[in-house]
């Protein structure tokens, strides 16, 4: 049975917001997300925990909230007892889930979409999320990981911490720093509200009136090309209890200069199609790799195929963003999260 779209729908309905639409031009889109969150609140009740995640789950309250609808109780403090018992995730996807958690919190205090208890409840949940984002800072002042950190930066300026947390310049600064990461509409997406101050929660106050037609055609530059070719060592690893052998890759894979991991992947099938052999997904964030040797990486197993540069750095861009340099060695390893 196919889950929710529960994320998918509540980012639709934020950008719709974003755009100063016509009044109520989606409602059934508003319904829909309302009926996915009682559909995620019954698999929360099976399962322990929702059907998809507690990211999507915390993104379609948000979505609500600023569209100006109100959620049952029962839902929200199925958030806040997640937060409460540290379920909300593990190493950076915690940092991105909590934060979307403290902004439809924030979103919903602020709003008034709650009673008086719950919402001094939310508003405490929420600074303590932000002192987690704070805890979380490494010292070249990312939050998490690069892709994590505008999501941290909008619940520093959703609850006004940005005023007395030192983090939030510090991470500020990263951010300035590595805007090349942020290639992808989605990406950008969260990162332009940050950089002009604002979060997610401003979406549901903007004053639309007149909007001057601001779009303009973007020109793209090709990438220079890059002369040469390269070498990279790609290892796949799959630890137990999916496999019985650690390592089930490692070959040195010939590419051109300027070839991105995707390509590198894409050339070492070409070098043995039954050696091997991977699968991506289409998603806003770019292609998501979701199978490798005919291991599928699934989301009710809770493990994906996460990327690092050896021996141990996770990537921080996707797999058709980032261009390895010569002689890196790139472990794909199947994972929990």
């Amino acid at each position: 049975e196919e889950p929710p779209h529960t994320g998918r729908l509540a980012l639709y309905l934020l950008g719709l917001q974003a755009t100063c639409p016509p009044l109520s031009p989606h409602r059934s889109l508003v319904t829909w997300l309302k009926y996915y969150l009682e559909e995620e609140w019954t698999g929360e009740g099976q399962r322990g925990h929702p059907i998809t995640s507690y990211y999507q789950y915390g993104l379609g309250v948000l979505a609500l909230c600023v569209h100006r609808k109100r959620v049952r109780d029962q839902v929200v403090r199925q958030l806040l007892t997640a937060q409460h018992h540290g379920r909300l995730g593990h190493g950076d996807n915690t940092v991105d889930t909590e934060a979307v958690v403290a902004l439809a919190f924030t979103c919903l205090e602020q709003r008034r979409l709650v009673g008086t208890e719950l919402a001094a409840k939310l508003r405490l949940a929420a600074h303590e999320a932000s002192r987690n984002m704070a805890k979380a800072q490494g010292p070249d002042g990312v939050i998490g990981n690069i892709y994590s950190t505008p999501w941290a930066l909008q619940v520093f300026l959703a609850t006004g911490d940005c005023k007395t947390e030192p983090a939030f310049g510090r991470a500020m600064a990263a951010l300035l720093e590595n805007l090349e990461a942020f290639g992808t509409a989605a990406t950008m997406a969260q990162v332009l509200p940050v950089l002009h101050g604002h979060s997610y929660l401003d979406i549901a106050s903007r004053h639309c009136g007149e909007e001057p037609d601001t779009l303009t055609p973007l020109d793209m530059e090709p990438l220079p090309e890059v002369p040469g070719n390269k070498m990279v060592q790609l290892v796949v690893e799959c630890p137990l209890p999916w496999c019985y052998d650690l390592q089930l890759y490692d070959r040195l894979v010939p590419v051109p200069a300027a070839a991105s991991l995707l390509d590198v992947l894409q050339a070492a099938a070409a070098l043995d199609p039954r050696e091997f052999r991977f699968h991506t997904q289409d998603t806003p964030q770019g292609p998501f790799l979701t199978q490798v040797l005919g291991l599928e990486a699934r989301q009710e197993k809770r493990n994906y195929w996460q990327i690092l540069s050896a021996p141990n750095t996770p990537l921080q861009m996707g797999i058709a963003e980032y261009r390895p340099p010569d002689g890196a060695t790139l472990i794909l390893r199947l994972s929990e999260w």
